[in-house]
Order: C-alpha cells, then sequence, then structure tokens
C-alpha cells in the first residue's frame, strides 16, 4: 500500500464536522484518497502558474486561483 501525506484522523474528523454520526474506515481512506489527489493536481497547477510568471517560489495566491475550478461557490 503506498504511503499518504495526510493523516487518517483528520478524514474521521472531516467527515464528523460534515454531519456523519459514524464514519467508516473506506470512507475515511477514500476521502484521503481524493483529496490528496485534489492536492496533488492544486499543486502542480499552483506550480505551474509561478512558473509563468516568472517566480521559483509558490505564493498563497497561485495556490487560491489554481484551487478555483474545484471550490464550489
Amino acid at each position: 500500500m503506498k504511503s499518504s501525506e495526510l493523516g487518517l484522523s483528520a478524514m474521521y474528523r472531516i467527515l464528523k464536522k460534515a454531519g456523519a454520526d459514524r464514519v467508516s474506515d473506506e470512507s475515511a481512506n477514500e476521502l484521503r484518497r481524493i483529496t490528496e489527489e485534489l492536492a496533488i493536481n492544486i499543486a502542480e497547477s499552483a506550480v505551474d502558474m509561478a512558473s509563468h510568471a516568472g517566480r521559483k517560489t509558490v505564493k498563497g495566491e497561485d495556490v487560491k486561483l489554481a484551487s478555483k475550478p474545484f471550490t464550489k461557490l
């Protein structure tokens, strides 16, 4: 099994905060997998934006802009 950057206990807490009374191991693992996949996609886009702007440093504004397609308003 591949190692994850995100803690499983955080996924349980997020699901509980969202209103779940009980959380299965499967749901916490799936949320972790999907969250990590989205985070990697956003991070890659943010790095591209910083590079396009001629910077080596990724700024908060890069992450914010990169996350726009994934946010629900």
